[in-house]
């Protein structure tokens, strides 16, 4: 297990592998918690601000405004 640990944390490194984790976040395909166990809190903090941004209703409601 640590050496599962080790590995996901070097990997958390790669853009490419980030990016891959974002895409699975945006398109429901894991959820907040999964990713902040995959990235740490901080990039999970950033790409749920994102995931809002993104949201329909959101741009509809700035969009409004």
């Amino acid at each position: 297990m640590t050496a599962l640990r080790e590995y996901l944390q070097e990997a958390t490194h790669d853009d490419t592998l980030v990016q891959e984790i974002a895409a699975a976040y945006y398109d429901d395909e894991i959820t907040s918690k999964q990713v902040q166990t995959l990235l740490g809190a901080a990039e999970a903090a950033n790409l749920q601000v994102l995931k809002q941004q993104l949201d329909d209703d959101f741009i509809d409601e700035v969009a409004e405004s």
